[in-house]
């Protein structure tokens, strides 16, 4: 299963998100730090949630980053989440 098809299926048991958009941003670190060939190490996530009511930036983003579970956050070099409620 591809990584962002993985973090698809988390954030949505997680949260019942009603907009989530996961954009794979591999091919533009090519040469950087942390990229691999064949992508699924960058990734730009969009997500908005309900359950994101009322948390602090810092609280939604370690919501999603458990959410995600440490094994699969280790397998990205680089997450950018965007968070709303």
């Amino acid at each position: 299963m591809r990584v962002a098809d993985e973090m698809r299926k988390k954030l949505e048991a997680a949260f019942e998100p009603h907009v989530l958009e996961i954009e794979d941003e591999s091919e533009r670190h090519r040469g950087h730090a942390g990229y691999q060939e064949g992508g699924q190490s960058h990734f730009r996530v969009t997500i908005g949630a309900g359950a994101f009511g009322g948390m602090s930036r810092i609280e939604r983003h370690r919501a999603v980053h458990r959410a995600l579970g440490e094994e699969l956050v280790g397998r990205i070099h680089a997450l950018a989440l965007k968070i709303s409620d």
